[in-house]
């Protein structure tokens, strides 16, 4: 009889220390659980936060695109406009020296003079070519003054795109398992195994 009641006895003792012990190990592992899930909502909105921020730098890179071709458009213009200011003074050279040559073959006095008009007149045309020119090539150099500018913003936000990938893979590279050492997921899922 002493037997049953010391066996009954025993397994009370037993049994509660046992339960304490599993209750410990619970709170541990309810404790690291808690740990995972705030690290994952942080992960969670770091992300949210990065993609945010890639969402407007992306934008920003295609309205700078834009800006940056609008540029290079206006920069063709002006050497366009240029390369007909070219064309234009080597045509006028060319009429100033052909009256030139017919003035001084010719012997009528009316047409020498009006030889002369033209030579005068293709002289004056120069000269107010000469002067466009030289606000052209002005404008020109404004023009690309401004294209570098707005290639360098681009190029700005497209190291800001690239550093903010680069932040994202590093983040996701220590988050991942295989470089996550000791991480309480991990600890957690070789205490259930032991």
């Amino acid at each position: 009889m002493l037997r049953p009641a010391f066996l009954s006895l025993g397994l009370l003792l037993f049994s509660s220390t046992a339960f304490g012990q599993t209750t410990s190990a619970d709170s541990q592992t309810l404790q690291a659980l808690l740990e995972e899930v705030h690290q994952l909502r942080k992960d969670v909105q770091m992300a949210a936060t990065s993609a945010r921020r890639a969402q407007i730098l992306i934008h920003r890179l295609y309205v700078q695109e834009a800006a940056v071709e609008r540029a290079s458009q206006r920069v063709d213009e002006a050497t366009s406009r240029l390369d007909q200011m070219e064309s234009q003074k080597k045509y006028r050279l060319a009429e100033i020296k052909n009256d030139e040559d017919m003035r001084d073959n010719e012997q009528d006095a009316t047409q020498r003079k009006r030889l002369d008009d033209s030579i005068s007149y293709q002289r004056k045309q120069m000269e107010e070519l000469a002067l466009f020119e030289q606000e052209a090539q002005a404008k020109k150099i404004q023009l690309e003054e401004q294209w570098r500018i707005e290639q360098a913003k681009m190029e700005q936000l497209q190291d800001e795109l690239d550093q903010l990938d680069r932040a994202v893979m590093n983040a996701a590279l220590r988050q991942s398992p295989a470089h996550r050492a000791g991480a309480p997921l991990q600890s957690i899922s070789a205490r259930k195994l032991l």
